[in-house]
């Protein structure tokens, strides 16, 4: 097999440790914001129907790093979408990465936020603190598959 069978698996591959590595800065940044960390376990109480301060802290690192994991290779696919579309271009990175952080921002905000038993109150601040990390992660996730993506 040549190197251009291969380029695609190779980067769906990037896109897995792109995503272990932006999650790990991601909590980074999660750790330094108010509602940082809520997120998680928002999510693993409304898998599990509970307020977010009873959701089991396991299940919540484990929805956090798996969606992380998962998050890298769904960029590599809108980016190969988009670099189809639009060339192989930093206006194809970047429209790939709007889409990727709507899609981020936007299932957090208007899908599992409101399944979950919240005071309404911190609803604002969740979300800010929450779209905060998204970019974080982008920033990291996006350099790496792209440099990837000129490489392969």
């Amino acid at each position: 097999m040549d190197t251009v069978t291969l380029a695609v698996p190779i980067l769906f591959a990037v896109g897995v440790g792109a995503g272990i590595v932006a999650t790990l800065v991601m909590d980074l940044v999660m750790a330094r914001l108010p509602e940082g960390t809520t997120p998680m376990y928002i999510a693993a109480g409304v898998l599990t129907d509970r307020p977010p301060g009873e959701a089991p802290g396991r299940l919540a690192a484990v929805v956090h790093y798996v969606a992380g994991l998962l998050t890298g290779p769904l960029f590599v696919w809108l980016l190969l979408a988009s670099d189809g579309l639009l060339g192989r271009s930093v206006v194809s990175t970047l429209a790939a990465t709007g889409v990727l952080l709507v899609l981020m921002i936007g299932f957090f905000a208007i899908i599992v936020l409101p399944r979950s038993r919240v005071d309404d109150r911190r609803l604002g601040a969740i979300r800010r603190d929450w779209s905060l990390s998204a970019a974080a992660y982008l920033v990291v996730l996006v350099p790496l598959v792209a440099v990837a993506f000129r490489l392969v």
